[in-house]
C-alpha cells in the first residue's frame, strides 16, 4: 500500500483530492490542515509520498519540505498548488522538490503525478517545459571509479528492491525491517555514491558493479 500525506490548510480541497486517490487500491491518503502538526505527527509514521501546499500559515509548503528532507532525506515530496508555478520554478527545483501537482488536476492526472514521483520521474505542464533551457551547463566530467567504496549485504538488498520500483514501505515488509531503517540505509547509500535520488544510486551502483548478482 502507498501510503500519501495531503498537507493543506483547505479542508474542501484537500479530503476532495484524499477521496480522488483513495480510488486506487493501493494508495492511502492521510490529511493534515495545520502545518505545524505535520513534524510531531512524523514521529509515529512515515509515509511514501507528500503532497504540500505552498501557500499556508505559520508555516508554508517550502519550509515544511526544508524540514522533511531533513528527517528523511530520500522522501518523496510533491508541491500542490492552485497557483501557477512558473514564476516559482527556479526556487522549486533548488529546493529539491519531486515534482507537481496543481488543485484543478483531474484524477487521472494527480495518480500519473505520483505514480511517476515514486519512479523518480516528474510531469510538467507543456507551458512550463517551454520556457525551460539549459543554461551554464558544466563541460562533462571524466567519471573516475568510486574508490574504497563498498555497499554492506543490507545496503545491497535495499538498493535491488529500488530498482525494482518497490516503495519504501514494501522494502520494509519484504526486508523484516522498519520503514525508518529503510530510509537509515539509503541515507548511507546516498552518502556513500555522492548521489540524491533512489534512481542515480542504483544506476550508479550498477554502473560501479557495486550490487552482486
Amino acid at each position: 500500500m502507498i501510503e500519501l500525506l495531503i498537507v493543506d490548510d483547505h479542508p474542501s480541497v484537500s479530503e476532495g483530492t484524499k477521496a480522488l486517490i483513495n480510488q486506487e487500491k493501493d494508495m492511502n491518503v492521510t490529511v493534515i490542515t495545520n502545518s505545524l502538526a505535520v513534524m510531531s505527527h512524523l514521529k509515529q509514521k512515515s509515509y511514501d509520498v507528500y503532497l504540500l501546499d505552498i501557500y499556508m500559515p505559520e508555516l508554508n509548503g517550502l519550509e515544511l519540505l526544508k524540514m522533511i528532507r531533513e528527517k528523511e532525506p530520500a522522501s518523496i515530496i510533491l508541491i500542490y498548488t492552485g497557483f501557477d508555478i512558473d514564476l516559482h520554478y527556479n526556487l522549486l527545483v533548488e529546493s529539491n522538490v519531486s515534482g507537481f501537482l496543481s488543485k484543478t488536476a483531474s484524477r487521472e492526472q494527480i495518480v500519473t503525478a505520483i505514480r511517476c514521483a515514486l519512479r523518480e520521474e516528474v510531469v510538467l505542464p507543456v507551458s512550463l517545459l517551454r520556457q525551460l533551457r539549459r543554461i551554464d551547463v558544466p563541460k562533462a566530467k571524466l567519471n573516475f571509479p568510486l574508490v574504497n567504496v563498498r555497499l554492506t549485504d543490507k545496503e545491497q538488498a535495499v538498493l535491488k528492491e529500488v530498482d525494482k520500483g518497490s516503495t519504501n514501505k514494501e522494502i520494509a515488509i519484504l526486508l523484516c525491517m522498519s520503514q525508518r531503517t529503510i530510509e537509515h540505509h539509503l541515507t548511507k547509500i546516498f552518502s556513500k555514491l555522492g548521489v540524491e535520488s533512489r534512481m542515480e544510486a542504483v544506476l550508479k551502483a550498477k554502473e560501479h558493479q557495486l550490487l552482486k548478482k
